[in-house]
């Protein structure tokens, strides 16, 4: 991973746009679109700032002289000016989907957020809501927070009640929380590695890794294929599978020289 990405609260906070053209006109949309306010100089309680100057002097310039004043800073085509890089958006409000190519490719980002609209529904952001406003009743129905991952992700698994691929799952929020939704049976998965690059990982392999709750692994498992894993799923380095798996879904990765 070559940036950090993060999703910024900018609702009433003002933004600082320094130049003019259809470059700047489309940054200020996507600040408005989040709720900021554009700025045409720093003031205080800004919090970032944007770039768009044709001259390379100009906007290094311009730049600095942000940077100086605490603000990180995008400057329109000049990823090496950068301090942040805006990604192509997909907006199923609330839910956002943000694909980043470290600025080397605005036209793959372009691509790829386009092979992703067409997948989900338009309705997905209906479904989020939804388990927003249910998390009061989930939590009484299933106190234990382990308890209540492993019903949302059996609900939310490829034809569940709450497939978030189905157009029709957030109407089905409610009836699923009333009736018999259920906790997923714990499992024990393996799996063993073809080699230390994480390129190579089978899908089923990559999907296992990314729904883990415990994965269990010998301490030569490189660090590139343990990255695939969910970041809250707890690491255990052992060198045999456990006897006693714990709840969840329990993953043993073995090395691919074993």
């Amino acid at each position: 991973m070559h940036q950090l990405p993060l999703f910024l609260n900018l609702a009433g906070r003002a933004v600082v746009l320094v130049g003019e053209g259809e470059a700047a006109a489309a940054k200020a949309r996507l600040i408005e679109r989040a709720g900021g306010r554009v700025v045409a100089e720093w003031e205080e309680g800004a919090a970032i700032a944007f770039v768009a100057l044709a001259d390379d002097a100009a906007a290094r310039a311009a730049a600095d002289g942000l940077r100086a004043r605490g603000l990180l800073v995008n400057v329109v085509d000049r990823p090496g000016l950068c301090d942040f890089t805006t990604p192509a958006i997909v907006d199923r409000a609330p839910v956002t989907i943000a694909i980043g190519t470290g600025g080397t490719s605005a036209g793959l980002a372009k691509a790829v957020r386009q092979r992703i609209e067409a997948l989900l529904p338009a309705r997905l952001g209906a479904l989020a809501s939804a388990l927003h406003a249910a998390r009061g009743a989930m939590k009484a129905r299933w106190p234990a927070a382990a308890d209540r991952r492993r019903a949302i992700d059996a609900a939310l698994a490829p034809g569940g009640p709450l497939d978030p691929l189905d157009d029709g799952a957030a109407e089905r929020a409610e009836p699923w929380l009333t009736g018999d939704a259920a906790i997923g049976p714990g499992r024990f998965e393996t799996i063993r590695l073809t080699s230390a690059d994480p390129d190579d990982l089978t899908l089923r392999a990559a999907r296992l890794l990314g729904e883990a709750d415990h994965i269990f692994h010998p301490a030569d498992i490189p660090a590139a294929i343990l990255a695939r894993a969910r970041a809250d799923a707890v690491r255990h380095i052992v060198e045999t599978p456990p006897a006693d798996p714990p709840a969840g879904l329990t993953l043993w990765i073995a090395g691919h020289g074993g």
